[in-house]
């Protein structure tokens, strides 16, 4: 398979991996959300009904999780119930107008189990980031996976302190595919160099990645592949922001949605990014409102 463009097959699926979580608002408000959830949220919008693997706890913020999952249409066999820790919780702030977390420890999401799995994808992918392999159930849970599945790996490293440290970082890019990473990010993982540029080759010189994509806020993104292609992004206007949080998600998903559908990365990104750009107008990550993503799926053609 050439893994820098995919084709959607019958069994083709997206294996979406950790947490799901409530984000608190300084004014009191509570929505749904998590890396992983903001991802699958928006897949199955878009119609690639994905596995969607995390926890919660037995509690009504858990409830509210299952609810809204069965709501959208989403698959529910990979939503485990935990009774003895809660549904995760994030107090979002803001500082100059980037959201800052404060992520509560030991969450069900932590603890996510691979007993009683349903039957995993037979091909697709396998998206994850670095915050749920914070804590070791969950950790094990996802090397037991990537153990037992053949699908590829996707990762959106979303580093979050003081949840990471560069030996679990390194455990976590064995074997991807492909990154998507913004230039703090890159920095952070590669601190031994001191450019952008020297940072993209080390990666590709340690890793088996088919592309690199590097987001970076309102200059857009850049994606460089296996074989010397670049790609740029931007913004093509400006867009009324009501936060950013939840941008990245809706930048990955449409990342995932092309290469399952085996679209040019160029298109990919195009559309990514035009993605991106309208969920910044939204508060939250995610939308209720299925005609917010009915505009996409008409102007994309996702018939």
């Amino acid at each position: 398979m050439d893994i820098g463009k995919m084709s959607s097959g019958n069994d083709s699926r997206p294996l979406i991996f950790g947490e799901v979580l409530f984000d608190r608002f300084p004014d009191g408000s509570a929505i749904l959300g998590g890396a992983p959830f903001n991802v699958a949220w928006h897949l199955q919008a878009f119609g690639l009904e994905p596995l969607f693997i995390s926890s919660v706890g037995a509690d009504p913020l858990g409830e509210q999780v299952r609810s809204a999952m069965q709501e959208w249409g989403m698959d529910l066999s990979g939503l485990q119930t935990d009774s003895h820790y809660p549904t995760g919780v994030v107090d979002v702030s803001f500082h100059q107008g980037e959201p800052q977390y404060h992520i509560v420890p030991d969450s069900a999401w932590d603890h996510i189990r691979y007993q009683g799995l349903p039957l995993l994808p037979a091909d697709g992918l396998l998206y994850h980031g670095s915050l749920a392999l914070r804590q070791v159930v969950s950790r094990s849970s996802w090397q037991w996976l990537k153990e037992q599945t053949t699908v590829l790996s996707f990762v959106d490293i979303n580093l979050r302190e003081p949840w990471w440290d560069r030996e679990t970082i390194g455990q976590l890019l064995t074997g991807v595919h492909w990154l998507k990473i913004n230039g703090d990010e890159l920095a952070k993982i590669v601190p031994q160099l001191g450019d952008t540029e020297n940072r993209i080759h080390h990666l590709f010189d340690s890793l088996p990645l088919a592309w690199l994509i590097v987001t970076q806020g309102e200059a857009g993104a850049l994606a460089v592949s296996a074989q010397g292609e670049r790609l740029q992004v931007r913004p093509k206007q400006a867009v009324q922001v009501v936060d950013t949080v939840g941008a990245g998600d809706a930048f990955s998903s449409v990342l995932i949605m092309g290469l399952l559908k085996g679209w040019p990365m160029e298109q990919t990104l195009r559309c990514a990014q035009q993605f991106a750009a309208a969920v910044v107008g939204l508060r939250g990550a995610t939308s209720r409102d299925r005609d917010f993503y009915q505009t996409f799926i008409a102007a994309w053609q996702l018939t």
